[in-house]
């Protein structure tokens, strides 16, 4: 008999080899529960929280079902053994009982594949926590002044009591928070001058929610019941559900802090252009699907109509078994008229001013419903989407792109940059291919006022050579476009 034999014939591995039958159909149902949840709650916190108890509640079954079958001793072991029928001589089907043993016998075999998935995902694990120790240690500096003093402003502001290090990292290519007992915020090199103070302030407030929420270590946790369970497809989508609500969570406290959910959702623009594939030991602001992350901070869904009676139910429960997973809000801030502005309008009068067709404007405003409304929206950005069907809408993405250059490039005064000429015209057609600046006019010899000139090689529709001037009159850094180069059309109708 081979050493692996003797293994599988233990009453050891006949308990886990039912254990791990079992396991399927109640992991199963935690996910069917999971769903019937997620579908009439709609705060994230609740959907975290009963997430992770859907996670921790297969892991107990787990546990309890193999404590259950294990046999009282090697004697009660050996008589099972011993009691197994011959198979029939007759060639007759086998009775159920016979059919049960004969899974009995078949099921041990799995442990040993078993014990090497959960050893090597446990070593994968073991790798990520060590590659994220590294990347604290190497390539890193102290954050320019007065970022570190901002940080404990902004970490007495989510009420978090533990220090905080912020550090500079050659090695990350977006801002990522590693460590529980020291926890630190690694920021890329060149982001601090990269991004405008207010944007830079949000990614910071999401990494702080982290660390308040203890993220940091229930992602550890996870990662474990993950390598316990390797082998269930619903392990990892109640993972896969974990992780999206954390972002959501903390995407909250940041909108709540700040009061902005438009300016942080063109933070997380901005930041995707760096995306960087954080390691899952490390937790990165531009975790979880982007774009669904940006539709959620822009247009909040509402919940079912009978949601508050099934909620209250699930959360007695939730609540007791994932206390961890609730953490104080910040104190909002008053509301201002920004705030104030419907969604779908600000989408409207916004977001997607300078693209959307008379038709289509039209179409949205005579909508009633806000199923609708998100309905519209939907298929709006599906129709230019370059690749149909696609979860990475490309337009989409760098549309909200150059809203986020926009307005960190061009803003003047209290005009955020997607309101200006410049910004206007980045907007419809990227960065110009070539830009003269002229500092004291066109003329030589003559003082003039400011004045920058685009040229596009090529504007579909417009023609070759596209010129376009912006004069700052006033000397104030208000460029204005003296002239429509499609004056025909009027494509380019300076604001007045």
């Amino acid at each position: 008999m081979t050493p692996l034999e003797t293994v599988v014939q233990t009453p050891i591995a006949r308990a886990l080899g039912w254990t791990l039958f079992h396991s399927l159909w109640e992991g199963a149902l935690a996910a069917l529960l999971l769903a019937a949840a997620l579908f009439v709650v709609r705060s994230p916190r609740a959907r975290y929280a009963c997430a992770c108890l859907a996670m921790l509640g297969v892991l107990a079954g787990f546990a309890i079902t193999f404590v259950r079958l294990m046999p009282r001793g090697m004697a009660a072991g050996t008589a099972v053994i011993h009691a197994i029928p011959r198979a029939p001589l007759d060639g007759s089907d086998l009775s159920p009982d016979a059919r049960a043993l004969r899974m009995a016998d078949i099921l041990p075999w799995l442990v040993p594949f078993w014990i090497a998935g959960v050893i090597l995902s446990h070593l994968r694990g073991v790798a990520g926590w060590m590659a994220a120790r590294r990347l604290r240690r190497r390539g890193v500096c102290s954050a320019p002044d007065p970022w570190p003093q901002r940080l404990d402003q902004l970490r007495a502001r989510l009420r978090i009591s533990k220090p905080v290090a912020l550090l500079e990292t050659c090695l990350a290519e977006v801002p990522v928070v590693i460590g529980y007992l020291r926890p630190a915020i690694l920021i890329p090199v060149g982001l601090f001058a990269g991004m405008p103070a207010g944007q830079v302030e949000a990614i910071l407030l999401h990494e702080l929610a982290h660390i308040g929420r203890r993220d940091y270590l229930v992602n550890l946790l996870q990662t474990v019941v993950e390598g316990f369970l390797f082998y269930h497809p619903a392990i990892w989508w109640m993972s896969g559900v974990v992780r999206a609500e954390r972002e959501n969570c903390c995407d909250d406290l940041v909108v709540a802090a700040s009061g902005n959910a438009h300016a942080y959702a063109t933070a997380l623009t901005a930041l995707e252009q760096t995306r960087w594939a954080a390691n899952e030991a490390a937790l990165a602001a531009t975790g979880g699907n982007l774009m669904k992350r940006i539709h959620r901070l822009l247009y909040q869904p509402k919940g079912s109509a009978f949601a508050p009676l099934f909620a209250a139910g699930i959360l007695t429960v939730a609540v007791a078994g994932a206390l961890a997973a609730w953490q104080a809000s910040a104190p909002a801030p008053a509301s201002t008229p920004q705030q104030r502005m419907s969604p779908y309008t600000r989408w409207l009068e916004e977001d997607v001013v300078y693209i959307i067709t008379k038709q289509e404007r039209q179409a949205f405003l005579s909508l009633q419903t806000d199923s609708e409304r998100v309905h519209f929206i939907q298929q709006f950005w599906e129709r230019r989407n370059p690749t149909p069907g696609s979860s990475q809408n490309a337009f989409q993405l760098e549309h909200y792109r150059r809203i986020a250059n926009a307005n960190r490039r061009f803003s003047w005064q209290q005009v955020p940059g997607w309101k200006t000429d410049r910004g206007r015209i980045y907007i419809l057609y990227g960065p110009p291919d070539e830009i003269e600046f002229h500092t004291d006019g066109l003329v030589p010899g003559q003082a003039g006022p400011p004045i920058e000139q685009w040229l596009y090689h090529s504007i579909e529709g417009i023609g070759t050579n596209v010129i376009m001037d912006f004069v700052d009159e006033k000397k104030t850094g208000d460029y204005r476009m003296t002239k429509d180069p499609n004056a025909k059309t009027g494509t380019f109708v300076p604001r007045p």
